[in-house]
Formats: C-alpha cells, structure tokens, sequence
C-alpha cells in the first residue's frame, strides 16, 4: 500500500512576489527584506521570518540584464535612426537610463527571487535543513 504524502500549507506565490518586489517580508510584508542595497536581512524584525538560507545568486541580474537589454535595444534604434541625435550625445543618454534603470530594477528583482523561493519553500524557506527545499 502506497502511502499518501501530505504537502504543506500552500503560499501563494505572486503575492509573495509582489512583496519581494517591494522589498519586504514575504511572509508578512511588513518588515524589510533588504539590509542594505542588495544585503539580505537575516530575519524580519516583524515576523522573525529567516532570510540567511535563501539563494538568489545571479539569478536576479540576469533578469535585470534581460529586461534592461530588451527596453534599451528599440529606443537605441529610435534614437540613432528617427532622432538622429549625435553620437555623444545618443551615449550619454542612453548609459544614464542604462544605470538608472538596472539601478531601480536589481533590488526589486531580487526581493521578487525571495518571494518565489519563500512561497515555493525552496533552499531552507520550508522548514527542512538540508537546503534542498520543499518538492512536489
């Protein structure tokens, strides 16, 4: 006889998300998720929700990298063949919005990765030791 495995408690993942978007707690979205720019708190000083065991990595500029190239790439197109701005000029434009953009964007995606491993009980966010994560 197959035994039945019980899944924990589901957490919904975009309201998660949107939480990590704005840079709080997933669990309760009150308390701050970041320490600093990019430094993970340790736990959220609301809910001691932990924080040290998750894993974002690259993960995070990858996407901003993604988002920032495919917004970039049309109005660079724009600029240099419907404006026809100078060459300098075109660059300082375009790498002020460059930095500006991957500047607003980093955190955000960041606090967004944490939300979805938090609410998918990924890398510690379930309660497990291993780091392996919750699984279905």
């Amino acid at each position: 006889m197959c035994a039945v495995q019980q899944t924990p408690e589901e957490r919904p993942v975009r309201p998660a998300m949107a939480r990590g978007w704005r840079r709080r707690c997933p669990n309760c979205g009150r308390g701050p998720l970041l320490s600093g720019y990019l430094k993970v708190a340790d736990h959220c000083p609301v809910c001691e929700q932990e924080f040290h065991h998750q894993r974002a990595d690259d993960g995070p500029a990858y996407i901003t990298i993604l988002i920032v190239g495919h917004i970039m790439a049309p109005l660079i197109h724009v600029f240099y063949a419907r404006l026809h701005l100078e060459p300098l000029v075109m660059a300082s434009i375009l790498s002020v919005l460059c930095v500006a953009l991957s500047l607003y964007l980093l955190p955000r995606i960041k606090g967004a990765f944490i939300g979805l491993q938090w609410a998918r009980r990924m890398h510690g966010f379930g309660g497990d030791t291993s780091g392996a994560g919750y699984s279905h």
